[in-house]
């Protein structure tokens, strides 16, 4: 469950008035969590992660967002709640006690702060119950999650191959060379190493790591909605060489938790101001 700007009828504010207590009683121990906050929810003290990235995008947050939102966690999205913008770029100019990030996404849990999407996922997988349980299987699935970030940093690079600071217009010619190299080199090199990863479970299901689902079946299944979206020619072409992580794809989206996310208003669209960005021309039209 998510507790955020537009999840109550009001749409005003982070938490619906009246409904906060009721609504954190039951939310707060996803099946999973261990330690604290178990103990916590057990004295009636509520618990709420606050994820910090910026409103409007999916971007690298969105691979936190489905791991709260799988797990059933109770969290604000605190970009999208008024005046959580200003929170999270104080936070990045003054610090949370004796740390500062340095960009968005980072995650507060109590206390700590927790920066970059797989160092979160790390911390989260073992308490949300995403994360094989042995230290081999948490950190082989942070290595396959350090390599999904890798990824998008490439994908970001498509359309903004020489600076961040520049508009894609005013890079373009450099874009589209970087582009044609990530379709023909990078994405069957990302992608077929993804692939081999893969195994079918007990249950019949594909998984990355394990056998039930983690975090990286998620980030995965993000990773390739993103592609889709950026380069929908080029996948269309490419992904009958990756069976496995096509049908991972929609096996997660057909999660009960993921299912209703995906419909609901917090799922935020791919669009022309995040990582993954549709220009026709960067497709190979």
């Amino acid at each position: 469950m998510i507790v955020a700007i537009g999840d109550w009828p009001n749409g005003q504010s982070a938490i619906y008035p009246g409904r906060r207590q009721q609504c954190l009683r039951l939310f707060c121990c996803p099946v999973g969590v261990v330690g604290s906050r178990v103990a916590l929810c057990e004295k009636g003290v509520t618990m709420t992660y606050e994820l910090y990235y910026w409103d409007g995008i999916p971007g690298r947050g969105e691979f936190v967002r489905l791991a709260l939102e799988q797990a059933g966690a109770d969290y604000v999205d605190v970009a999208r709640t008024d005046g959580g913008m200003a929170r999270m770029m104080a936070m990045m100019k003054n610090g949370a006690g004796n740390f500062t990030p340095f960009a968005p996404p980072f995650l507060k849990d109590g206390d700590l702060v927790v920066s970059h999407a797989a160092n979160i996922l790390l911390y989260l997988g073992g308490r949300l119950g995403l994360a094989p349980a042995d230290e081999a299987g948490r950190i082989r699935a942070n290595g396959l999650q350090l390599s999904i970030t890798d990824m998008v940093a490439e994908a970001h690079d498509t359309h903004h191959p020489i600076a961040v600071s520049l508009y894609y217009e005013d890079q373009k010619a450099e874009a589209l060379r970087r582009a044609e190299d990530f379709r023909k080199e990078r994405v069957p090199k990302f992608l077929g190493y993804f692939e081999k990863q893969l195994r079918k479970a007990a249950d019949g299901q594909i998984h990355a790591v394990g056998d039930a689902v983690t975090y990286v079946d998620l980030s995965l299944f993000h990773l390739l909605e993103g592609l889709r979206y950026a380069f929908p020619n080029a996948m269309r072409t490419a992904e009958p060489d990756y069976p496995l992580l096509v049908v991972l794809n929609a096996q997660v989206r057909e999660l009960p938790r993921i299912k209703a996310y995906l419909a609901s208003p917090r799922r935020l669209a791919f669009n022309e101001e995040g990582i993954f960005r549709y220009y026709p021309e960067l497709d190979g039209d």
